[in-house]
């Protein structure tokens, strides 16, 4: 159930800077503004105005002056709420915009609860939850495909899209109970071969939708790259050289780093989430162990694993071990310390890189002369780019809400076409049809219970 009162927070962010907004949305919300809100001469009344204007002048707590202020006007139901809002542009410094927020709620308004604003939205049917999650993705995005995925989203194309499938999913479940109403008029003959193909077309859908996911949380979280190698390979001094700062403690005593160590870069609008791990090696050292477990760990949840591998040495044991954590993963392979003597080629690597990885990149390097890091960094991009790990123009699901609404409306259809192979009556594919219907529409908010809706919004900061 919506509150109807009128809600006040400050919309911009609670640090001192030129500009603060304060954002009143509600019945009584131009009223309220009119309690505390003084023109130049003294004779301007807020309600008296037209929408989507603009009016300079003076905040006032009873007769104590608080600031000069430019006021946005915006009324019911052209506003970002659907009701009567008001923005009041004040200076940023904190202390201004609390002490005008005081007063506001001193006359009448309610502190909003985080994300009541947008909440206001989606309930006045002013935007679907994809949009209204697109808006907190975007505040939040770290990189540039982060930023147009949400801003793809907030266009309304996921919306769009989900709007689509359901209305070829209804105009199935009206046909089968119109027939079932009325037999004699409306025949069922050959239906189920009909719907089995449009079945399979609404499951092609899904299946890209959800495929798109797994690229999607890379857009959304940026790449998870996870620098592994024995100790000593020069993995703190990797990540240092990529940081351009001295982050990581690096010494010539192997075993420095213990604990992993997570820095983040923009690498040309790609978000890239560092994890400088613990050496890998057979060690009796309880703390060590423990390093070398998590560094293990990471390698599990890591999108890249990039493997340091000392050049000037000997492939052993630990190495071979390594190599068999990366099976299954996207690895670029640094063979450091090229400026010293080469023990192990770039053609032993290969060989035994093919044993082990099926994605992989060779790369020498040397971190004492900064070579091969601007290669590595073009590797880290083109992955990203070309596919490996990419993103594009088609839909990107970007959240695993909307990921399990389309998993279940896929199980859904997927028992349609069971009912249909077991020759079942039309009412069970009716049934399986609605649930498929159910769960696309709790992805855009069309069947969704308060307690979903709550937990959404929560999740906003406070004046968004």
């Amino acid at each position: 159930m919506m509150k109807t009162d009128t809600i006040a927070a400050i919309a911009t962010g609670m640090a001192n800077s030129g500009i603060g907004i304060i954002r009143l949305s509600g019945p009584d919300s131009i009223e309220i503004a009119d309690r505390i809100y003084r023109s130049k001469n003294n004779k301007k009344k807020l309600m008296d105005q037209k929408s989507h204007t603009v009016h300079y002048g003076f905040i006032y707590d009873e007769e104590m002056l608080l600031d000069e202020v430019m006021v946005v006007l915006m009324k019911a139901p052209n506003s970002f709420t659907a009701e009567d809002t008001v923005e009041i542009n004040c200076h940023g410094g904190m202390l201004v915009m609390k002490k005008i927020l005081e007063a506001a709620l001193k006359n009448g308004a309610r502190a909003a609860e985080p994300g009541e604003f947008s909440k206001r939205a989606f309930l006045n049917g002013r935007i679907d939850l994809t949009k209204a999650e697109a808006v907190m993705d975007l505040i939040s995005s770290e990189n540039d495909y982060a930023m147009q995925a949400s801003l793809h989203q907030l266009k309304g194309t996921i919306y769009e899209k989900i709007v689509d499938l359901r209305k070829k999913i209804i105009y199935e479940i009206a046909f089968i109970e119109s027939a079932l109403d009325d037999p004699e008029h409306i025949s069922t003959e050959g239906y189920a071969e009909k719907l089995s193909l449009v079945v399979d077309g609404l499951l092609k859908e899904l299946f890209l939708l959800i495929r798109s996911f797994d690229n999607g949380k890379i857009v959304k979280e940026g790449i998870h790259a996870v620098i592994v190698g024995k100790p000593n390979a020069g993995k703190s001094s990797l990540l240092n050289k990529l940081l351009g700062e001295e982050k990581a403690i690096v010494t010539e005593i192997e075993g420095t780093t213990r604990d992993v160590l997570e820095q983040y870069i923009n690498l040309d609008g790609i978000g890239i989430h560092l994890m400088d791990t613990a050496g890998i090696r057979s060690t009796e050292d309880v703390v060590e162990k423990i390093g070398v477990d998590k560094a293990k760990e990471q390698i599990l949840n890591g999108d890249v694993i990039i493997y340091m591998v000392d050049s000037s040495g000997d492939f052993d044991e630990n190495d071979k071990n390594i190599l068999k954590l990366l099976s299954g993963k996207k690895s670029i392979i640094l063979l450091n310390k090229s400026d010293l003597n080469t023990v192990i080629t770039y053609e032993d690597m290969k060989k035994m890189c093919e044993d082990f990885i099926d994605e992989y990149q060779i790369i020498q390097t040397s971190m004492t002369e900064d070579t091969g890091i601007s290669e590595l960094e073009e590797a880290l991009k083109e992955m990203f780019i070309t596919g490996k790990i990419s993103m594009n123009e088609e839909l990107t699901i970007t959240n695993v809400r909307h990921k399990e609404a389309l998993c279940l409306a896929e199980e859904s259809l997927k028992l349609v076409l069971k009912s249909i192979e077991d020759e079942m009556p039309e009412d069970f594919y009716s049934i399986d049809l609605m649930s498929a219907y159910q769960a696309l529409g709790n992805m855009i908010g069309e069947e969704v219970g308060e307690d979903l809706v709550n937990e959404i919004f929560s999740k906003f900061c406070m004046g968004k």
